[in-house]
């Protein structure tokens, strides 16, 4: 199978990640991987949910949205519809806990951090893209109030990224597109920290079953995408964590 882009199966789409997008945010970047960008926000509020007051602990919870032309068939706003989609709740979850994994909550005192992911086009992977450019925006916003003082201790503990593999026409393919993503027939989202913890894994067989040899070779070309991928956000950080 060739690939629309010409790449090679085990290689990702070109990935840009420009911080300080927007002036509003205490942390944002604009992150491009390929034909998926998508505008990623952190915003600090000095408040927590209720089930966490008096904890002396902090929360990361996430917001996900698509513009209506991200795609080629606009697709109407939800809050003209009145409800968030299956897919929308199941995606800010999944951003919020795959940051939760990566923060010392205790550390934060009681600051909730809210992450917005705006899709602004859409080709594929934007869970996977807002999850990676996430946690800049992130980053940069806990970089703030650490250097005011509002926090004593830095409480990122190590980096985090996202990535798809899956299997078009018995091909193992990392970082689907959207053509990709719509004919294949195993289709895997998959969390990883830097030191190799998985955070979470959603693979579907969609026109198929798949064996474990096959979950396995999906696992494996997923680490060193998400590799790469830290790579590239370390990069574009060019710091060490503060101490």
């Amino acid at each position: 199978m060739k690939r629309k882009d010409r790449r090679k199966p085990d290689q990702l789409r070109k990935i840009t990640i420009k911080r300080g997008y927007l002036e509003t945010a205490e942390g944002s970047v604009l992150i491009k991987v390929g034909k998926t960008w998508v505008v990623c926000t952190a915003s600090v509020e000095e408040r927590v949910p209720s089930f966490l007051r008096g904890t002396g602990q902090g929360w990361v919870t996430a917001e996900y949205s698509m513009l209506p032309r991200s795609t080629a068939i606009r697709t109407p706003r939800e809050a003209i519809l009145g409800r968030l989609s299956g897919r929308t709740h199941e995606i800010q979850r999944l951003i919020g806990r795959s940051l939760r994994a990566v923060v010392d909550l205790n550390a934060l005192g009681e600051l909730a951090i809210t992450i917005d992911c705006d899709v602004i086009q859409a080709d594929g992977g934007t869970r996977t893209a807002a999850i990676t450019g996430s946690f800049v925006a992130l980053y940069d916003a806990l970089k703030l109030i650490y250097s005011l003082g509002k926090i004593a201790t830095f409480p990122i503990k190590e980096y985090i990224a996202a990535v798809s593999v899956g299997i078009c026409n018995d091909q193992f393919l990392l970082d689907l597109c959207y053509e990709e993503d719509s004919i294949a027939e195993v289709d895997m989202n998959v969390v990883m920290t830097e030191s190799g913890q998985i955070v979470e894994i959603q693979g579907t067989g969609e026109r198929r079953s798949f064996s474990f040899d096959e979950l396995d070779s999906l696992l494996k070309l997923s680490k060193k995408g998400i590799e790469e991928l830290i790579s590239i956000q370390k990069a574009v950080i060019n710091e060490n964590f503060p101490e």
